[in-house]
């Protein structure tokens, strides 16, 4: 796989490990991760000549943000140019697929709701805006002849046309009392309410304006758990094939299953056209219009976690089911396709790479990726071994490439020049054996590093759990950030992690808390054998979302560290089951509903061995999260001051599940760091 590699492609992705040569650099502070531009996901032309993507720059001041398209040239030949520089960003942007003509989702000035825009490259001059659709442009795709555009908005039920919805909306705004109703699951999702309002595909034509509603005539509409999956244009041209479930309102107790539909885009009944007891999630087409591919997976009620596969139907007849790649046992995160292959980013063990997967017999072969960096947002061209994709690493932000068939040309390089300013290494990967299976692990050194010194350690729990330490860049919970000049930090993949294969995954039903605690002290146990510079007197653990939920339960079984560090993290999984926008899954978890106490529900409940809290431990968490409500950080804050035990809790007014604004980012990190400092150095 390394030898498609270009030496000016290693040149650039060696920048982490290079830098900590030079005694000069300086270590990442949040103010300076945050001034790396933001490089979005590439969109190659048909004809492999040009690239676009957005770019962000990010200010402490919201008002002073600012995203933009970028236009470059295929070869590198011609430097990237910024296309548009409006106060609104660009989103959803994909080339025509003939002319040199560029489309985009923006709310600009005097836009009610996100619009769809034209940018005509061959011509220049501004974006010429094209919808006037009240209820917003989601998702746009345009067909092979480049005249008509699908898209989704969400409208109240049994209203389809945008003047009925608006008029609906605004006797809404009218009644003088405020209140939400409800009927059936679910009631929230991630940080918001839901509404009674349904997501629909609705078909713009380009030439005469003229929108239409395409589910007038469906009947999977009128159930009460009705949900909008994915959809895509058939290769006729005048229908679309899209996914939906009827069961979202089952969701309390059973999964949802998603079956796949066909409609025409002048209306009418759906036809079903796969129903298999599988669960489809998205379906794509390869670009002769033989053959429709669907990722899903088979029906399974009892499992925490099911890998998501990749299918293969005849089109139109949607006959001779065949599962490709079936021995890959890895998730694919993406895909594009043509005629003949698939090309997939897919991940695995701590890396996304990208891998060919042929159409006919269903094999495939690596492409790009190793063991360093990730590999993601692929873009095919109709050029033979031509495409675009971005590259990342926890050295290195996204930037994009383009593949040809001979040499990797970087494109973006928006953080090149100001990467060479810190020491920024790239992670040591270490195994370690525990409870008989071989655990993956990450290694951070600290900038300024000095193999004489004795440093604390750091351990960082990662979210999920069906989630994994990727050697890809981040703003959350950025470890050089974190890490400073001061502490050494170790990132293990516990079971229940992704990319390690289904069955790794899936192990963690029924002991959600002890096994993975235990590999994570293992690791910690190996790292501080393994490397001298490890000061094992002195270590903390730290974690957000399931990471959190084990930091709550590292407080609750062991003395181990010095101090800890919850974000979003559960005390009591009996409250968190009641109050979650998720309940089904932390019930197949546990192994039963928590009236009828499992073994699982008894042993593993952090808020059961409160007797035993005594580690100082900071607790924060978002008003506004719904995936892990702040219930639960609020009965472990009790618990804790009924303990006196020492403690600190911060509560963000304005975030969700995730500390997003920029100036209670850096807030998040001084108190992160500050805690650190107190207990360990």
């Amino acid at each position: 796989m390394n030898k498609l590699l270009s030496l000016s492609f290693l040149l650039i992705f060696s920048v982490g490990s290079t830098l900590a040569q030079q005694p000069v650099l300086k270590p990442l502070s949040h103010e300076a991760m945050m001034s790396m531009k933001r490089v979005g996901a590439p969109k190659i032309s048909p004809d492999g000549q040009w690239v676009i993507y957005s770019q962000q720059s990010v200010s402490y001041d919201a008002e002073s943000s600012q995203s933009d398209l970028w236009l470059a040239s295929a070869d590198g030949s011609q430097p990237p140019r910024k296309i548009t520089q409006t106060k609104s960003g660009e989103d959803n942007y994909f080339w025509h697929p003939s002319e040199k003509k560029i489309f985009f989702t923006a709310k600009r000035e005097g836009d009610e709701s996100a619009q769809l825009y034209s940018l005509d490259l061959s011509l220049g001059g501004d974006a010429q805006r094209l919808s006037n659709f009240s209820l917003g442009i989601g998702s746009p795709q345009i067909n092979a002849d480049g005249n008509k555009i699908l898209f989704s908005a969400k409208v109240f039920p049994g209203v389809f046309t945008d003047s009925l919805n608006k008029k609906q909306a605004e006797e809404k705004k009218k009644l003088k009392y405020k209140a939400r109703v409800y009927t059936s699951f679910p009631i929230r999702y991630f940080d918001t309410w839901l509404d009674e309002k349904q997501s629909h595909v609705f078909v713009l034509d380009l030439i005469s304006q003229k929108v239409e509603n395409v589910f007038t005539g469906i009947s999977l509409i009128q159930s009460k758990g009705f949900q909008l999956g994915s959809f895509s244009w058939a290769p006729d041209q005048q229908t679309v094939v899209f996914t939906a479930t009827i069961d979202r309102h089952t969701t309390a107790y059973q999964n949802a299953i998603s079956k796949i539909y066909q409609v025409s885009i002048q209306g009418g009944k759906e036809k079903l056209l796969v129903d298999d007891q599988g669960d489809y999630s998205s379906v794509e087409f390869s670009k002769d219009g033989k053959y429709a591919l669907a990722l899903g997976a088979p029906l399974n009620q009892t499992k925490v976690y099911q890998l998501n596969r990749l299918y293969r139907f005849s089109w139109p007849e949607m006959s001779y089911k065949t599962e490709l790649v079936s021995t890959l046992d890895r998730p694919i995160n993406q895909m594009e396709v043509s005629k003949a292959y698939i090309l997939a980013s897919i991940e695995d063990q701590g890396v996304d790479r990208l891998i060919r997967i042929s159409l006919q017999d269903g094999s495939y072969q690596a492409v790009l990726g190793g063991k360093q960096g990730s590999f993601s947002q692929v873009s095919l061209s109709n050029q033979e071994n031509v495409f675009a994709y971005q590259y990342n690493s926890m050295a290195s932000p996204a930037e994009v490439f383009v593949h040809h068939a001979d040499k990797e040309v970087a494109i973006s390089k928006a953080n090149l020049a100001l990467l060479k300013n810190y020491d920024i290494k790239d992670p040591e990967e270490f195994w370690t054996m525990s409870r008989g299976k071989k655990i993956r692990s990450f290694l951070m050194k600290p900038a300024s590093f000095d193999p004489t010194k004795k440093y604390p350690l750091l351990v960082l729990m990662h979210g999920g759990p069906a989630s994994s330490y990727k050697d890809i860049y981040g703003y959350r919970w950025n470890p050089h950030v974190i890490a400073g000049t001061e502490y050494v930090i170790v990132m293990t993949d516990y079971t229940g992690s992704v990319g390690y294969g289904e069955k790794f995954a899936q192990d963690i039903q029924f002991d959600p808390f002890k096994g993975p605690g235990q590999e994570i002290l293992d690791a910690a146990n190996d790292a501080i054998k393994r490397y001298p510079f490890i000061d094992g007197s002195r270590q903390a653990a730290s974690g957000a979302s399931y990471g959190g939920h084990l930091a709550n339960w590292m407080q609750a079984t062991t003395s181990h560290f010095k101090c800890l560090i919850s974000h979003a993290g559960l005390v009591n999984s009996e409250a968190q089951w009641g109050t979650s926008d998720f309940v089904y899954s932390r019930e197949l978890m546990n192994g039963s509903a928590p009236w009828v106490p499992s073994k699982t529900w008894k042993e593993q409940n952090p808020m059961r061995f409160a007797a035993n809290f005594k580690t100082p431990i900071l607790l924060t968490v978002g008003e506004n999260d719904f995936r892990v409500p702040i219930n639960n950080t609020l009965e472990n804050w009790s618990i804790l001051q009924r303990q006196k035990v020492p403690s600190k809790l911060i509560v963000f007014p304005e975030e969700n599940h995730w500390v997003l604004k920029a100036e209670n980012s850096r807030f998040h990190y001084q108190e992160i760091r500050n805690w650190l400092a107190t207990y360990l150095n």
